[in-house]
């Protein structure tokens, strides 16, 4: 799974600061103009329009997307529960 954050994003922050994100083995990539790799991954899942409204984004395996950090908490909080 990939998350994709901004700097200075709260709800990104929300995010990484409630949830131990490498231990579940979600990689964060950092949308900024300095990081093109990571603006080249957002265009290859097509989610550029998405990022422009709305972060985080949470890539899942299946290469489905959940964007807002209250439905990422919800489904992270599931997940660990499961």
């Amino acid at each position: 799974m990939t998350l994709f954050t901004k700097p200075g994003c709260e709800k990104c922050h929300y995010i990484t600061d409630k949830f131990d994100v490498s231990a579940l083995g979600i990689t964060i990539n950092v949308l900024s103009p300095d990081n093109p790799e990571a603006l080249a991954h957002l265009a290859w899942h097509e989610l550029v329009e998405v990022a422009e409204k709305e972060l985080p984004i949470l890539v899942l395996d299946d290469s489905s997307h959940i964007a807002g950090a209250i439905k990422i908490k919800t489904y992270l909080s599931k997940a660990l529960h499961a």
